[in-house]
C-alpha cells in the first residue's frame, strides 16, 4: 500500500512536516506501507519550509526593516535551481511582529518586503513565489516599492513616508530609479483574497480593523488608497484597483500587479504545482490531508480541499485528520474528503490539546487506529 500525506500545519501546535511525520508513525504501527510526506502550505505561514523540503534549496536569514520601521530578523528560501525565491511577506511585515497594543495600520510599512526581494535579486534570483498572508500593513505596497527604487512625493516635492497615513499625500511618483533587474523578474503571488483595493469590500474596510484600525482610521486608509490609485492611473495609465486580490495585504497585491506585472494565483494551487504532488498521487492508494480545524471555511477551498480535489482527479480515497472538527465540516465530504477524524481523545482544555507533545501523540494514535481498519477493509 502506498500512502501520500499532504497535510497543512496545525497552527500553534504542529508544523506540516511534524504532522506528516506523526501520521506516518501511526500508519507504520498499524501496517506495512510506503509512506510519502509532502509538506503543505497555502501561501501563508509554512510556505517557505514546505517548498524547501519538497524541492530542496537553502534558507536565507537576514535583517530587514520591520513593520514599525525597526530592524527585525527574517528568512526566505532559494530553491535548488538558484533562481527561484520563496518569500512570506509576514516575515518582514507580519502582524505577529507587533505587540497588540502597538497595532495601527496608519504607521506600518512593507519596506522590509522590498529589502528581501532586493537581497534575492542580488543572489541571482529572478523568479519569485510570494505568500502575502498575515500582514500588519495598509500602505498600498509603497513601502516595498520604495525599497525597490520607486519614489513617491508630496506637493512640496518631498518623499512621503512609506506608510498608510501618507498615501493621500502622494501627488507624484518616479520609476526611473527602480531596479533594472525587475524587468527580468517574474512574480507568482499566492493570494486567496478577492478584495479590490478600496471601497466597502476593499483592503481598509475588510482587513484593517483586525490590524488595529478604528472606524475613523479605516476611512482615512480607504481614502488614501483611492487617492493613491488615481494618481497611479493618471501617471502610468494602469487602472488595476478593481482587480480581485489587489486589496490583499493592505494593497500589496495592487503594488505587485501594477508595478511588477505579477500574477495573483490560488496559494494552494501554486504549492501543489511546485511540489509535484500530482505525480505522487497518480499511483498511490490513499491520500491523507487535514489541518488544525476542519469546518465550512475548509470546504471553501483551503489547502486540504486542494489536495482532495487533486486526489479525486485520479479516483483516490481521501482521509483527513484535524485537531478539531466543526459541525459544518460535513461540507468537506462534498468537496472530496471521504472521511475525516478529530484526533482528540479524553476531554482536555484547548491549551493542553495544542501542546506539541499532546497533539503529536493524539495524531499518531488516531492514524494508527484508522489504518488498522484500512488494513482489513
Amino acid at each position: 500500500m502506498k500512502v501520500v500525506i499532504a497535510i497543512d500545519s496545525f497552527k500553534g501546535s504542529l508544523s506540516s512536516l511534524d504532522a506528516g511525520m506523526a501520521i506516518k508513525e501511526g500508519i507504520l504501527k498499524a501496517c506495512e506501507a510506503k509512506v510519502m510526506i509532502k509538506p503543505l502550505a497555502d501561501g501563508g505561514e509554512g510556505t517557505v519550509d514546505a517548498l524547501l523540503f519538497g524541492m530542496g534549496g537553502s534558507r536565507i536569514t537576514l535583517d530587514v526593516t520591520g513593520p514599525l520601521g525597526e530592524k527585525t530578523g527574517c528568512y526566505y528560501g532559494i530553491l535548488g535551481d538558484g533562481k527561484t525565491a520563496i518569500i512570506e511577506i509576514a516575515e518582514a511585515a507580519g502582524i505577529k511582529k507587533i505587540p497588540a497594543h502597538k497595532l495601527n495600520p496608519l504607521y506600518t510599512t512593507t519596506y522590509g518586503v522590498g529589502e528581501i526581494i532586493r537581497d534575492a535579486i542580488d543572489r541571482g534570483c529572478r523568479n519569485f513565489i510570494i505568500g502575502i498572508g498575515g500582514s500588519a500593513t495598509n500602505d498600498g505596497g509603497i513601502g516595498m516599492l520604495k525599497a525597490l527604487g520607486y519614489e513617491f512625493y508630496d506637493a512640496g516635492g518631498n518623499p512621503v513616508k512609506p506608510i498608510g497615513n501618507d498615501l493621500s499625500r502622494i501627488v507624484s511618483l518616479q520609476t526611473n530609479n527602480s531596479l533594472d533587474e525587475l524587468s527580468a523578474c517574474s512574480f507568482r503571488i499566492a493570494c486567496d483574497v478577492n478584495s479590490p483595493l478600496y471601497g466597502p469590500n476593499g483592503a481598509a474596510y475588510v482587513f484593517s480593523p483586525q490590524k488595529g484600525a478604528t472606524p475613523e482610521i479605516v476611512e482615512i486608509l480607504d481614502a488614501g488608497l483611492k487617492s493613491y490609485s488615481e494618481l497611479v492611473k493618471k501617471t502610468t495609465g494602469k487602472d488595476t484597483s478593481s482587480i480581485p486580490g489587489t486589496g490583499a495585504a493592505g494593497g500589496l497585491g495592487y503594488a505587485f500587479i501594477t508595478f511588477l506585472n505579477a500574477r495573483l494565483e490560488s496559494g494552494i494551487d501554486i504549492i501543489l504545482d511546485e511540489i509535484g504532488l500530482e505525480e505522487d498521487i497518480k499511483d498511490c492508494d490513499i491520500v491523507i490531508t487535514g489541518e488544525g480545524k476542519l469546518d465550512y471555511q475548509t470546504a471553501m477551498g483551503k489547502a486540504p480541499i486542494g489536495v482532495a480535489r487533486l486526489a479525486k482527479k485520479y479516483g483516490k480515497r481521501v482521509i483527513a485528520f484535524a485537531g478539531g472538527v466543526a459541525k459544518d465540516a460535513y461540507k468537506c465530504n462534498e468537496e472530496g474528503i471521504d472521511a475525516y477524524f478529530s484526533i482528540q481523545q479524553l476531554p482536555i482544555t484547548v491549551e493542553e490539546a495544542m501542546k506539541y507533545d499532546t497533539a503529536r501523540y493524539n495524531l499518531v494514535a488516531t492514524a494508527e487506529q484508522v489504518f488498522r481498519l484500512v488494513k482489513i477493509s
